[in-house]
């Protein structure tokens, strides 16, 4: 009876954590979405570069610690509305914990985080933009060890949109 127990907590463990890596996978491809996804291997590439500029090493220390990005971007009100349930639904279901909340001239940002190791320091980091016709709506999810105080460097470095946004919680 205990065996049958760990078996299927393993099993619900597992599926969950597969389910965590590919819930936002359906998004790639999807006309009217734009998508940007980086993987762990490429992050271990990037970080092979050899830089004396202090702010590049700076990117090259917080990338080494990163293992997933994936950003979808999309102009379209239905698109919009579809990703903005997904990183509701993911927020609660993964666990992770409202960060921050903005609305600023009808533009709503909503950051969730799931804890790291320290008060700064975070495991995964979910950002939705809601641009709500006016502008682009735009849903991030990032794993790996974060910490928040340089997570602007990383969006600065990439061009990512969400940057601004992310500037404003590495101040806080």
């Amino acid at each position: 009876m205990i065996l049958h127990r760990i078996i299927v907590f393993a099993l619900v463990f597992l599926s969950n954590t597969f389910f965590a890596q590919s819930v936002f996978d359906k998004y790639e491809n999807q006309e009217d979405i734009s998508a940007i996804v980086v993987n762990k291997k490429m992050f271990s590439m990037l970080s092979n570069v050899n830089s004396n500029d202090k702010e590049t090493q700076q990117y090259i220390n917080l990338i080494k610690k990163l293992d997933d990005l994936k950003v979808f971007i999309t102009t379209n009100d239905k698109k919009s509305s579809a990703l903005k349930l997904e990183a509701d639904n993911y927020s609660k279901t993964a666990g992770l914990n409202e960060l921050m909340r903005l609305n600023e001239n009808g533009k709503i940002v909503k950051i969730y985080t799931k804890p790291g190791a320290s008060e700064n320091e975070v495991k995964e980091l979910l950002l939705f933009m809601d641009g709500a016709g006016k502008e682009q709506s735009v849903l991030m999810s990032i794993t790996g060890i974060i910490d928040l105080n340089e997570i602007s460097i990383l969006t600065d470095k990439m061009k990512l949109p969400g940057g601004e946004e992310l500037k404003k919680l590495s101040k806080k």
